[in-house]
């Protein structure tokens, strides 16, 4: 049975060149948000498209944002991190430790390293941080991934090693160290990196990398980064773009979405392929799921037998997946953000994180900014 998501509370944080590509931000109670400074909370937001010009969207200025969403009746927006070069559509955030690792399609931005103790007692609210530490090994960039088990950052759709993956070591985590990279399998828009406990005991313990590459998704081992191996690419039949992907948490299902196949004349609603990687030598495709719209799918995340996705102008629907060795994903509940339409168009949410010991979830919607929703009893 479906049921919508109640929200607790909005916060208009967003213009057009606000969007983060790709999610998982990390833990904790504060929300980052990437691109622009919303100023003050908006009670009634507004929602319209404003186009990025020097570095300002309207009144909002561009960088990452922060907002403590602990006491979800009174979220407070501590700051911003302003970009570190110029403005841009797309900015990326993953977390290690207590630090955040900061990318941008900016020119020249690299990654900003940011110190997350510095908002336990932010005076004085809303203040301008500044990075503790930039690595400007690359340039722009499109999206980063790390590997917590690891102390590994994954650089993707860099300029360098043909936009595949650029290797760093943020074991230390203020003094990131270029540690080689990877790019055989072509553009990496986005991926996912585990220390690998999935069926395949071919590979327990290394460190795989499975990247969501345009028009094909590589998997890599890059356990030894002077020497990383593919292990496997596989494609599918539509394929639009590539886009990303999530493991299911024992490592078997891989999740991933395509964003452009719903586009056009494939005549079909929001796509999920779901892939068998038992042996992720020989892939296959083990089932595929079609939502209730036409609207395209973006960013997907597995959380035990749930699987939330992104689904632009649908909104976020979360999937009930603790029957996909059956083949059985039944969608059970969702929150439309964007209730005018659900057709196959770039607005709605680009990304949700639902990993908070809360339970909050957050959705990030293009037009209408942070949303911070909770499952109804």
């Amino acid at each position: 049975m479906n049921k919508s998501y109640p929200i607790i509370f909005s916060l208009f944080l967003l213009f057009s060149c606000s969007s983060s590509d790709d999610s998982p931000l990390g833990d904790g109670d504060s929300m980052m948000m990437d691109d622009d400074n919303p100023g003050n909370i908006i009670e009634n937001p507004q929602t319209g498209f404003l186009p990025c010009n020097n570095g300002m969207a309207g009144i909002y200025p561009n960088g990452t944002a922060f907002v403590d969403i602990t006491d979800t009746e009174n979220l407070v927006y501590l700051g911003k991190l302003p970009t570190a070069t110029v403005s841009s559509t797309w900015r990326d955030i993953k977390v290690y430790q207590d630090y955040a690792y900061i990318v941008s399609e900016a020119g020249g931005h690299g990654m900003q390293v940011f110190d997350l103790t510095n908002l336990r007692n932010v005076a004085n609210a809303p203040v301008t941080f500044e990075a503790d530490t930039r690595y400007t090994g690359f340039g722009n960039a499109h999206n980063i991934v790390i590997n917590e088990a690891s102390g590994y950052a994954y650089a993707v759709g860099t300029s360098t090693f043909n936009g595949g993956a650029h290797f760093i070591n943020i074991q230390d985590p203020q003094n990131p160290i270029a540690a080689g990279g990877y790019g055989v399998g072509g553009y990496s828009h986005d991926a996912q990196v585990v220390t690998y406990n999935g069926p395949d005991t071919d590979y327990t313990g290394q460190e795989i990398f499975i990247g969501a590459n345009e028009n094909q998704v590589a998997i890599v081992n890059v356990t030894d980064k002077n020497t990383p191996q593919q292990i496997s690419t596989f494609q599918y039949s539509n394929i639009g773009y590539t886009h990303q992907g999530w493991f299911s948490e024992d490592q078997r299902y891989f999740f991933l979405g395509d964003e452009l196949d719903e586009i056009g004349n494939s005549g079909f609603n929001s796509r999920t392929l779901v892939f068998d990687l038992s042996d992720l030598d020989n892939p296959s495709l083990h089932t595929t799921y079609l939502g209730e719209t036409a609207a395209i799918d973006h960013n997907g995340y597995v959380k035990g037998d749930e699987f939330y996705l992104a689904n632009y102008t649908a909104g976020v629907r979360i999937l009930d997946i603790s029957g996909i060795e059956g083949q059985s994903i039944v969608e059970q509940g969702f929150f439309d953000t964007y209730p005018s339409n659900n057709t196959a168009a770039f607005e709605g949410v680009w990304s949700v994180y639902p990993y908070f010991e809360s339970d909050k979830i957050l959705v990030n919607d293009i037009n209408s900014g942070l949303f911070v929703i909770k499952k109804s009893n």
